[in-house]
């Protein structure tokens, strides 16, 4: 695929053409990202604390993680501290949370070190993930317990994880919308900033395009300059939602021999024609130019047609 005359890139060029024209595809496209190292945390066995809920958990910006475990006492009050360890030093803070039910115990925000628990009962720890968070970002927060009769300890780890969002965009508007948004992420990326690790605008989904990355807030703020680009849609959509989108169909599914199409690019672009021959394997098709004066037969690649009419 190459540039225009002109230095710039047509409007139905593919986003993924151009990262591979700019010598860009390694640094921005969809890769199976290292896990970030954490520690499993040390979870006592047979004391005061219990829970049936897995220690660690990833979480997305802006949203929390929640755990349920209970503690057992022995009719004897027991004394709670906490301790919430970031995994990065200048990493926004989590808002983290002890629940008894609807009533909130305490609250990382709140200058409180220690609580009290008369009786034993189930609990609720949540953390909140910040929005500014980057991707591997983690925070452990260990529960102890203390009374007359001994001491123990739980620990849970949340880990900050990337976000998939739908971003709805003016019909037809989708690659402009993609490539600009594209442009916006190469500018940050020299600053060392990277906010965006995919963008992709499926061939076929009209009005949408679908942005992973992990600070929401700046999400927001990168579209908002983007005249074609309206708004997000609330909440994150899951990698299995897209599935089929990761997989890009044949462009010659669809056409039949016989069917009136119209070339929508090079030389013949503009022109009438009616199919003879289409080869799936390479995933063209021979066309006949239907108001050339010499009927020639003319092979081009089946993203270059458009059917307008059916064979009957």
């Amino acid at each position: 695929m190459q540039k225009n005359v002109s230095g710039e890139y047509d409007d139905d060029m593919d986003l993924d053409d151009v990262y591979e024209d700019e010598g860009l595809e390694e640094e921005f496209k969809v890769v199976e990202k290292e896990e970030p190292t954490v520690s499993e945390p040390v979870m006592q066995t047979g004391g005061m604390f219990a829970t049936e809920e897995d220690s660690i958990k990833k979480v997305s910006a802006g949203s929390i993680a929640e755990w349920l475990f209970s503690i057992s006492v022995n009719a004897s009050p027991a004394t709670l501290s906490f301790s919430v360890v970031s995994g990065r030093d200048d990493a926004p803070e989590w808002e983290v949370s002890l629940f008894d039910g609807a009533t909130e115990l305490w609250n990382s925000a709140v200058p409180v070190e220690k609580i009290e628990i008369s009786a034993s009962k189930s609990l609720r720890l949540s953390a909140e993930c910040p929005s500014g968070v980057r991707y591997g970002d983690s925070i452990v927060v260990t529960v102890s317990a203390k009374n007359n009769r001994g001491s123990d300890s739980i620990s849970f780890e949340a880990v900050a994880k990337q976000s998939i969002m739908i971003l709805k965009t003016q019909i037809d508007q989708e690659k402009t919308v993609a490539n600009e948004l594209f442009g916006k992420t190469v500018r940050n990326s020299d600053k060392g900033e990277q906010d965006i690790y995919a963008i992709l605008s499926p061939q076929g989904l009209r009005g949408y395009v679908f942005v992973e990355g992990m600070n929401t807030e700046r999400l927001l703020e990168k579209t908002r300059e983007i005249k074609k680009a309206r708004n997000f849609i609330n909440g994150e959509t899951a990698i299995g939602d897209i599935e089929a989108y990761l997989t890009p169909a044949s462009p010659v599914i669809g056409i039949a021999e016989g069917d009136i199409v119209e070339l929508v690019n090079g030389p013949f672009k503009g022109e009438k024609a009616r199919v003879q021959k289409i080869e799936e394997v390479k995933e063209e098709i021979t066309v006949e130019l239907i108001e050339a004066m010499v009927p020639i037969p003319v092979t081009v690649k089946g993203d270059s047609v458009r059917v307008i009419e059916k064979e009957k």
